[in-house]
């Protein structure tokens, strides 16, 4: 098993990043919060889990092995696989999705893209008494401070291939959308994201 990676980031997507280890350039399927701490050029360490299947292996990556390990502890659950488990960790910080666990959020959970009530209700079941330690204060959310996300969701885009004019008109647009406290920078990434696709 792959347990990690070091290596320098040769190219970064809006879901992956191919970093190069010894000559070979490993595809790393990233959530965009990890995504946008990297940058072309430059040295980077992501925690990893390989998964394994008749037809692919995929490597999926983390900023750090506690969320990797809560990655792979999601996978236990009943109907939960790699591509949605990688989704709760873009929507909630691990700290988050504990306490959501923990204390039965199913409203926290069910912000996830892809997890109904249903979904929510058995994800609390069967992971409650598995989920570990929930660390006091932390949020439903990986919040932000409102101040500080327009500029990392910007030095995000650009390190993602847009142009700086194209990350501030689109940094602009998701500043129009939000009403009330601010969403994490993954979502609010996501979001720029997709309003850059439209435009290409």
């Amino acid at each position: 098993m792959i347990a990690s990676v070091r290596g320098t980031v040769t190219a970064t997507g809006p879901d992956q990043a191919v970093i190069e280890v010894g000559g070979v350039g490993l595809a790393v399927h990233c959530a965009p919060g990890t995504l946008a701490e990297l940058r072309v050029g430059q040295v980077a360490r992501l925690a990893t889990s390989l998964i394994v299947r008749e037809d692919s292996l995929t490597l999926y990556g983390f900023a750090d092995d506690d969320a990797k390990s809560l990655f792979e502890l999601l996978q236990t659950a009943s109907g939960v696989g790699p591509r949605l488990a990688q989704a709760v960790l873009a929507v909630h910080t691990p700290d988050a999705v504990r306490k959501a666990i923990a204390n039965a959020d199913t409203a926290a959970l069910t912000r996830v893209p892809g997890i109904g009530k249903k979904g929510a209700e058995r994800l609390v079941l069967e992971l409650r008494d598995r989920i570990g330690p929930v660390s006091i204060g932390a949020d439903g959310v990986g919040g932000v401070t409102a101040g500080a996300w327009p500029d990392q969701v910007r030095q995000a885009l650009v390190g993602l291939g847009w142009s700086a004019g194209q990350a501030d008109q689109a940094v602009a647009a998701v500043a129009e959308t939000i009403d009330g406290p601010t969403p994490p920078v993954p979502v609010l990434l996501k979001q720029a994201i997709r309003l850059l696709g439209r435009t290409r």
